[in-house]
């Protein structure tokens, strides 16, 4: 009798430590998760939590959420410095630059040799570059503090065509926009600057009496403004440095631009979680096409 007692005595304490023991896990996983959901909503503090109650695996858990934590302010802060300084020589560089743009003007409009001209229409051209380059520095940095939501598409579309018909129709080029329909999630204000710079490079490099046609085709999970010319386009090889920061063609040089654009304009789509797609056929002309995310 005294052993089933004892037997029972013991099955009940061991009960009682897989219990005690199971509501110390639950304990330490919730508590584990509370410590992550609070780094996620970025605002884990490791004073939160009393150390002395934490389990060795928490205590290293919270010194890598404080850590994490630290870091990404320390990243914020520098971001939020670079932003600041750009923003200071963009603001101290438009004087100086107007001012250059202004006396080279002057200049072309005095009595000068043929020499003379060509060198002030050089200062002229340089001047417009470099301010140019001083916009794109400023709109990169800036890139990251878009607000992405849910757009109609003719909004965007309708904006940035709106924009190059007449420098469409004084080179002779005809640009149309096929109706358009559906939405997708993008910050207008960068999208449009996306649009337009291919829109720029269509009228640009499309020759008198050629078509940039502007459609949209929408898709499963993203929608694609499409921007179609019929210009010269460009062999395979070559489709995929067009991209790159500052790279021209070789056979683009005589045309205005700093071989920004399209490096803006990936640059644009990835932070809104899209991309961009080239297709081309030397002779024939090419298709851009910039994916945005469906709702």
């Amino acid at each position: 009798m005294i052993g089933y007692i004892v037997a029972g005595v013991a099955l009940l304490a061991a009960l009682v430590i897989v219990v005690v023991e199971r509501w110390q896990t639950v304990r330490t996983i919730k508590r584990l998760d509370a410590m992550l959901e609070a780094a996620i909503a970025g605002h884990f503090t490791e004073e939160t939590y009393d150390e002395s109650r934490l389990s060795a695996l928490e205590s290293r858990l919270a010194r890598y959420l404080t850590a994490s934590a630290l870091s990404a302010r320390k990243v914020q802060e520098q971001k939020d410095q670079i932003s600041s300084l750009i923003s200071d020589i963009s603001h101290q560089t438009k004087t100086p630059v107007a001012n250059l743009q202004l006396y080279a003007q002057l200049l072309a409009e005095q009595p000068l040799t043929p020499q003379e001209e060509e060198c002030a229409g050089a200062i002229l051209t340089q001047a417009a570059k470099l301010q140019t380059l001083i916009e794109v520095l400023v709109k990169t940095s800036r890139l990251e503090n878009g607000i992405l939501a849910v757009h109609p598409l003719s909004y965007v579309v309708d904006r940035a065509v709106t924009q190059y018909v007449p420098k469409a129709a004084e080179k002779g080029v005809v640009l149309t926009a096929v109706p358009t329909e559906g939405k997708a999630v993008f910050d207008p204000k960068w999208t449009e600057e996306a649009l337009c710079n291919l829109l720029d490079n269509a009228v640009k490099y499309t020759p008198s009496g050629g078509a940039v046609t502007v459609t949209v085709k929408n898709y499963e999970m993203f929608s694609a403004i499409c921007v179609t010319d019929t210009g010269a386009g460009f062999p395979e090889a070559e489709q995929a440095r067009i991209f790159g920061r500052f790279y021209r063609s070789a056979g683009n040089y005589q045309e205005q631009g700093v071989g920004i654009g399209l490096y803006l304009t990936r640059q644009i789509a990835e932070k809104q979680g899209g991309y961009v797609k080239v297709e081309s056929v030397p002779g024939t002309g090419s298709t851009f096409s910039l994916f945005l995310p469906r709702p």
